[in-house]
């Protein structure tokens, strides 16, 4: 006696696959164009499905075949949009063993062989059926060659021959099959109807699952159908019973979104111990690193939604308590600290993705994001700088009198740092001024010409001011403390303030900036170039160059060596002489 074989177990995501129209979810807008175009009896003779895995583009293709191909219970219905799934046709291409029903995977058969066998076929009308059907999926895959063999037959097929395409990479695909086709864009599926959908199989395979434990695997799937119905089978399976939303994160490998919240108020608090306790809290429960940071910049991101549009909060997959947390934190925290979190939370997923420990690298992460969230804002810093005192000259003690060497010399006041001298009318306060006067002069003496001002802006390292005094500056006149310039056309209108105000901050004494009109004389720059423009010009004359250029016109001169450069060169890499050299075969 033989044991009768049992049915086979079919996953969800093929036991509910949509069978007409009507069980597509979410593609309200393609379904109805194409009822209406079957009615019409308007049906293209290409059509091209493109979207995400998952929301049912080789679905579609089939349902479309059938409903071209059905004859009705009785054998005498056309084409409908709502083929009956019980006539020949629609059982065979059901089962995918339909004669006139082809379907292709363009990942595997990409050559022009394979679309020669389809151009030479369609000659032929369909065996049995009312229409010769050739399904191509992942049609982005074909070579540019078998493309082309496509086109004229794609373009002109016969009347018993219809295509379908389907692609998640639709801009792969040339324009000039695009132009020869119907396409229909099939979005990604709404988290309310995709809860609507994991209830109804849940009910039908005598599921218990919880309400948030569905919309965890809903937020896992990103809009896709397929992802949803295998995670909600694996979900049931992991349950064992009435699966809850512990169960499907610790499934999942996500870390509980309440706690992932308090994770978020305590980097925001800058409470890096505790932030990383419960790091640590969270790993050993078996979150992943990378997954914990996806997580804070998921709620980074939907707190910086709800605080622009607060609609945003109504998320069917939100629970209630999340829902008040996001709206807390959207209207106590500003933009500029959800945008600097965002920013640092995308560079440290790219850090832990390659890191060799993912733990230690997440901790860094979060010990970058809590010493950060104390950081005063740009406003708090431009005022504090505008209220600061301004910094002591040089010398000084902060209080206005000025350090002698000498114990036993008196201290004389001296003024605050930059201000006028100016001669007392009483001729016994002229030796005072006249040592203020002095002790200026010799403040400033040690920039005694133009130059020494450029190299003590080169020296603080301020690139910006440099380049804007050497390419905005013509000098009219230079004295130590007072410089006159006319500006050109490229110069900062505020050139001459930010200069004085830099020379003070580095010299410790006031500069008189002024900007007069008629200076002529050439900028810092422009002498630099003219003498590089009159060494390339003599170069272009040597006879050994024209000739180069003669044979090579697109060759340029890239760089200009001089014989003092040369020897300069070649002096500093040379090796230094040794006089008395010892010469092992020498004799005494």
């Amino acid at each position: 006696m033989t044991d009768t074989p049992t049915k086979a177990y079919q996953v969800l995501a093929r036991k509910y696959r949509p069978e007409t129209f009507a069980d597509l979810v979410g593609q309200d807008a393609m379904v109805r164009t194409l009822k209406n175009a079957f009615e019409a009896d308007r049906i293209a003779q290409a059509f091209i499905m493109t979207g995400i895995r998952g929301t049912g583009k080789t679905t579609t293709a089939r349902i479309i075949a059938k409903g071209m191909n059905c004859i009705g219970p009785d054998g005498t219905g056309g084409p409908t949009t709502e083929p009956c799934g019980q006539c020949e046709h629609c059982l065979a291409i059901m089962e995918g063993r339909h004669v006139d029903v082809m379907e292709m995977d363009a990942a595997s058969r990409t050559g022009v062989n394979d679309i020669r066998e389809i151009i030479d076929s369609v000659r032929y009308r369909a065996a049995s059926a009312r229409y010769k059907i050739y399904i191509i999926d992942e049609v982005h895959m074909l070579s540019t060659s078998a493309f082309n063999a496509l086109l004229k037959t794609l373009e002109e097929p016969p009347e018993h021959v219809k295509f379908i395409f389907a692609t998640t990479e639709i801009r792969k695909v040339p324009v000039t099959v695009l132009s020869r086709c119907q396409r229909f864009d099939l979005r990604r599926i709404e988290p309310e109807d995709m809860i609507a959908l994991l209830n109804k199989i849940a009910q039908a395979e005598g599921a218990q699952i919880a309400q948030d434990a569905l919309a965890l695997i809903t937020r896992a799937a990103e809009g896709s159908a397929r992802d949803a119905t295998s995670l909600l089978d694996q979900a049931i399976s992991h349950g064992a019973g009435e699966t809850t939303a512990e169960q499907v994160r610790a499934m999942l490998g996500l870390a509980d979104r309440g706690r992932v919240l308090d994770l978020t108020d305590m980097i925001l608090r800058g409470d890096a111990a505790g932030a990383l306790a419960e790091l640590g809290g969270q790993y050993a429960e078996g979150a992943d690193p990378l997954a914990i940071l996806r997580d804070l910049a998921e709620i980074t991101h939907w707190v910086s939604v709800v605080k622009i549009t607060p609609d945003a909060a109504a998320d069917p997959t939100v629970s209630p308590d999340e829902r008040a947390r996001g709206l807390q934190m959207a209207e106590a925290l500003p933009m500029r600290v959800l945008t600097r979190m965002w920013q640092m939370l995308l560079k440290s997923l790219e850090e832990v993705s390659v890191a060799p420990n993912t733990m230690m690298a997440a901790e860094m992460a979060i010990i970058r994001l809590t010493h950060v969230a104390d950081l005063p804002s740009p406003e708090d810093l431009i005022r504090r700088l505008q209220s600061a005192p301004p910094p002591p000259p040089p010398g000084s003690n902060g209080t206005g009198v000025s350090a002698s060497t000498d114990p036993g010399a008196a201290q004389a006041p001296q003024p605050p740092s930059g201000a006028y001298i100016s001669a007392p009318r009483s001729t016994g306060g002229a030796a005072p001024t006249t040592a203020l006067a002095q002790d200026l002069d010799a403040a400033l003496a040690r920039y005694p010409t133009f130059d020494h001002v450029i190299e003590l802006i080169r020296s603080n390292r301020d690139v910006k001011l440099l380049v804007e005094v050497e390419n905005g500056i013509r000098l009219v006149s230079y004295q130590p403390g007072r410089i006159e310039f006319t500006p050109t056309d490229q110069a900062p209108t505020d050139l001459a303030q930010r200069l004085g105000a830099s020379l003070q901050r580095w010299t410790g004494n006031r500069w008189a900036i002024s900007v007069v009109s008629d200076g002529q004389a050439p900028t810092i720059a422009e002498i630099r170039d003219a003498a590089e423009l009159a060494l390339r010009a003599q170069a272009l004359e040597h006879p050994t160059v024209r000739a180069v250029l003669e044979h090579f016109p697109k060759a340029t001169i890239t760089r200009i060596e001089t014989p003092e450069q040369l020897a300069a060169q070649v002096e500093t890499e040379a090796l230094p002489e040794v006089e008395d050299e010892w010469d092992p075969f020498e004799e005494d």
